[in-house]
């Protein structure tokens, strides 16, 4: 096996020719799985502190039809955005890098987290409530020991939905120089025609997806071990 450097890429080949994909991933696994850790760190990292806002935001106005109706709107719009359009008016204020890339995805995020911690909020029963307020509950008290804890598994699903929204858009952050598997997308994408330039792109794309699932196996343990089977019921 021979290797042929050209800058920072070094491009493999077996006999002169090109590696298939099983043996590109193997000889690139230490950048590959680098570049993997950083892409659901940057994900994982962002579905947190959009879930932190966005249940805040659901708290204070789920209560209320307008305000409800409002932060649903401007989270809506905030999907609307083009992600390259967004990064791009970023990069001149914060610069390229994590920064742009976790700020856009936090923004994206929004959302379905919002949405669905004031649909799920808005769902308790009353009467839960006002059983509550009975026993001597303080309304802080019933906030978070009732209404959250009933609204959890919507709160969780739109967590669901932002994390698998958010893999995908992460590649894009590429474009901003954001850590991820985008950057071997896009460079393999860039490279076309070259040796390997394939199996760049499909490597990243491929390692996108298989994060994507098992993220999906990591929110399925979460919902059965954090939602109660009466709720799940």
């Amino acid at each position: 096996m021979n290797r042929i450097c050209a800058t920072d890429i070094c491009r493999v080949t077996r006999a002169g020719g090109p590696l298939n994909l099983f043996e590109y991933v193997v000889d690139r696994w230490e950048r590959l799985s680098l570049q993997a850790l950083l892409h659901v760190s940057e994900v994982v990292q962002s579905t947190i502190i959009a879930t932190v806002i966005g249940v805040l935001i659901g708290i204070a106005v789920y209560r209320s039809p307008i305000g409800s109706a409002v932060a649903t709107a401007l989270a809506s719009t905030i999907l609307t955005i083009p992600s390259f359009a967004l990064l791009g008016l970023l990069i001149p204020v914060v610069g390229l890098g994590a920064t742009p890339t976790v700020i856009a995805l936090v923004l994206y995020a929004l959302l379905p987290i919002t949405r669905n911690t004031i649909v799920g909020l808005a769902s308790v029963d009353p009467a839960v409530t006002e059983a509550a307020k009975g026993i001597g509950m303080s309304r802080f008290g019933v906030l978070t020991r009732v209404e959250l804890r009933l609204a959890w598994p919507a709160i969780l699903a739109g967590m669901r939905v932002a994390t698998q929204m958010l893999m995908g858009i992460a590649v894009i952050a590429a474009y901003a120089k954001g850590p991820g598997l985008g950057s071997e997308v896009f460079s393999g994408l860039i490279r076309a025609g070259s040796a390997n330039a394939t199996n760049q792109a499909l490597a990243g794309t491929l390692g996108v997806v298989i994060l994507a699932l098992l993220l999906e196996g990591v929110y399925f343990l979460i919902a059965r071990l954090t939602v109660s089977r009466g709720i799940r019921g």
